[in-house]
């Protein structure tokens, strides 16, 4: 089993920047892939940004040159910068590892709010 602890959610003004970070633990060794995904109310989930664990990154078209993704395998985490925040950025962040991008483990999300 692999658990993810998220962190660095929180309240931010449009235009500023927000870090969160994913430590995961656990059976490591079933992780090829880590993420972020969100979900704003009243829509579905999507994939933000994911990185694997050879450092190929993939982002959102939304976010991209806004963001970026990070890993240190050596202390199994990945993170996520995010700059030039927006209020459509608005929604609960979730952290996700997996050997690929199905079926894979869940953190259990933190919210992220960007006012106008």
């Amino acid at each position: 089993q692999v658990q993810l602890v998220e962190s660095g959610g929180g309240l931010v003004q449009a235009g500023g920047s927000l870090r969160l970070s994913c430590a995961a633990s656990g059976s490591m060794f079933s992780i090829n892939v880590m993420g972020w995904y969100r979900q704003a109310p009243g829509k579905q989930r999507e994939l933000v940004a994911g990185i694997t664990s050879g450092g190929s990154t993939n982002y959102n078209y939304s976010v991209k040159g806004r963001f970026t993704i990070s890993r240190d395998n050596a202390k199994s985490t990945v993170y996520l910068q995010m700059n030039s925040l927006k209020p459509e950025d608005t929604a609960v962040y979730y952290c996700y590892a997996g050997l690929n991008w199905r079926g894979g483990h869940w953190g259990q999300g933190t919210q992220v709010t960007v006012s106008s």
